[in-house]
């Protein structure tokens, strides 16, 4: 373990593929430890492993719980969290992000970027690109705290919450399918559970309708994973099919291929008329039947009730948003804690 604690330190998490699949598992250890902490001890039981040190928060795009998450734990663990939204920079007055990384990089222990979404008009790559452009030049280590790629503390939070229900995740169906929602949404959560799911072991199935197609590098990506991990992943355009039997099941929308190249600025309007088309792949409270009897449902959040899901499916006994939410904030800091060295 030490060795992996080593290595982490000043290490970037773009996306988990970055970090080995013992990295990961050792900080959802830490992860789990800390919340056992938490729940005997309280907030003292948990050590100020980070005091003094700073993690800077530069957003582009807004949080509901990604900010909050990341400065609660930075607090749990003794350190401060700056939040700086992205038009409080001078980037747009023309400053490079090569100053601005060697700035922050100064006044912090460790930076967390958050570009998606509207930030980039929906294009895909365009956010992930600028997320790396930050990393080539600070020396401290980089968290993406989402960008249109990759979500990878989401990720790590969410196969916790998974392990901690299914307890042997390899060989269990993780339904992936898409839902059915009124606005655009982009594919960083998808592409982040897909990644994780297939390195543990997982039978991942993606159902989608025609035309919202995920990145090809992705899916080969998941299925290099699944050749190392003995799990698989199959791709369907039937999600009844793709969740029957499944143990979890992600109900989320996003965006088509044609909007990702595009934007939403071109592609927008024609896009929503699209949706349209695919209204009833909602998950719905007679789908439930179809799962294993002892399946979960998860989401990111948040999720748009009575569109992607049923607000039945969402707050029935199934669900564990909510505990997902808990276990991204003991994730991220965790994650703080490996990548600042709080450990050594």
């Amino acid at each position: 373990m030490k060795s992996i604690i080593d290595g982490l330190k000043g290490k970037d998490l773009i996306t988990t593929q970055q970090w080995s699949v013992e990295e990961l598992k050792e900080t959802i250890k830490l992860s789990r430890e800390f919340k056992r902490l938490y729940y005997y001890r309280g907030i003292k039981g948990i050590p100020r492993i980070l005091e003094r040190k700073t993690f800077i928060m530069l957003f582009y795009a807004p949080s509901t719980r990604t900010r909050s998450a990341f400065e609660t734990a930075m607090t749990l663990l003794g350190g401060d969290a700056q939040y700086i939204e992205a038009r409080m920079t001078r980037e747009a007055e023309g400053e490079a992000i090569k100053d601005i990384a060697k700035m922050y990089e100064i006044f912090g222990d460790a930076m967390g970027i958050r570009i998606l979404d509207k930030a980039i008009d929906f294009i895909y790559g365009r956010g992930n690109k600028v997320l790396r452009e930050y990393a080539k030049w600070a020396e401290v280590p980089v968290v993406n705290m989402a960008d249109d790629m990759f979500h990878p503390t989401q990720a790590i939070g969410d196969i916790m919450t998974i392990e901690e229900k299914l307890v042997n995740l390899e060989n269990k169906k993780y339904a992936v399918m898409w839902g059915y929602a009124p606005v655009i949404r982009g594919y960083c959560s998808i592409n982040s559970e897909i990644l994780i799911a297939t390195r543990f072991g997982m039978e991942v199935t993606v159902a989608y309708p025609r035309g919202f197609e995920l990145d090809e590098k992705i899916i080969e990506t998941a299925r290099e994973n699944s050749e190392k991990s003995g799990g698989s992943i199959e791709l369907l355009n039937d999600y009844r099919e793709a969740i029957e039997g499944a143990h979890v099941v992600f109900p989320r929308s996003w965006c088509s291929k044609k909007l990702a190249e595009l934007g939403e600025s071109s592609f927008g309007e024609r896009e929503l008329q699209i949706h349209q088309k695919y209204r009833d792949w909602r998950l719905k409270r007679e789908d439930l039947d179809l799962l294993d009897s002892k399946a979960i449902i998860t989401h990111v959040l948040p999720v748009l009730r009575g569109f992607e899901a049923d607000d039945e499916v969402m707050d029935s006994e199934k669900s564990v948003i909510y505990e997902q939410a808990e276990n991204n904030l003991f994730a991220k800091a965790a994650v703080l804690t490996l990548v600042m060295g709080g450990l050594l």
